[in-house]
């Protein structure tokens, strides 16, 4: 899968959730976490990442919104429940993405939404979990835009494996084989 995605938290007191959600991120191959204005110490949170996701996946924590930034070229995703977001199972994601979940109680702020590109909502009956609602969007990244076999129309997997995929030689190499051969046929 080409491209990458990190994924953070605005505004979260609960340790657990945030250690939950970087374990889940680095499982699925997070590229970062981060944090904003959130109440996370990684001693604490380490009781639900066990896989010490700060110890192997670049970390970042932002004081506020405003101190908030992102690397050249990354898009912002909010997951919230508004009624102009896009339902997830709509939702094209970016190749390269970061995605921000607002606090347990209050949501994804009104500044954190104003920076992002996109709103994107789980098309639940209410909100669920944190550490759930991340899951839930990178699995939907993993299968939007991962290369696996078509499900197929009866129950159960798939027939036969995908394909690998076959890539030809470097541009560079075709060009310098094209010199080569072009400078033997004209008796150089």
């Amino acid at each position: 899968m080409k491209g990458y995605f990190g994924i953070g938290v605005e505004g979260v007191s609960k340790a657990m959730n945030v250690g939950t959600l970087f374990r889940t991120a680095h499982a699925f191959g997070a590229s970062f976490v981060f944090t904003i204005n959130a109440q996370y110490r990684r001693r604490d949170g380490g009781h639900a990442d066990t896989s010490d996701t700060p110890g192997a996946v670049p970390t970042y924590h932002f004081a506020s919104v405003e101190e908030f930034c992102l690397p050249q070229g990354c898009r912002l995703v909010g997951i919230e429940i508004t009624d102009d977001a896009i339902e997830l199972p709509s939702f094209r994601h970016p190749r390269q993405v970061a995605y921000v979940l607002g606090a347990e109680r209050e949501g994804l702020s009104r500044s954190a939404q104003s920076l992002c590109d996109f709103v994107v909502r789980i098309p639940t009956r209410f909100s669920v979990n944190l550490g759930v609602a991340a899951a839930i969007i990178m699995y939907d990244r993993l299968i939007s835009l991962g290369r696996f076999a078509d499900r197929p129309v009866a129950a159960g997997g798939p027939e036969a494996p995908l394909p690998p995929p076959v890539f030809g030689e470097p541009v560079w190499k075709r060009r310098q084989r094209r010199k080569m051969r072009a400078a033997g046929e004209s008796g150089l």
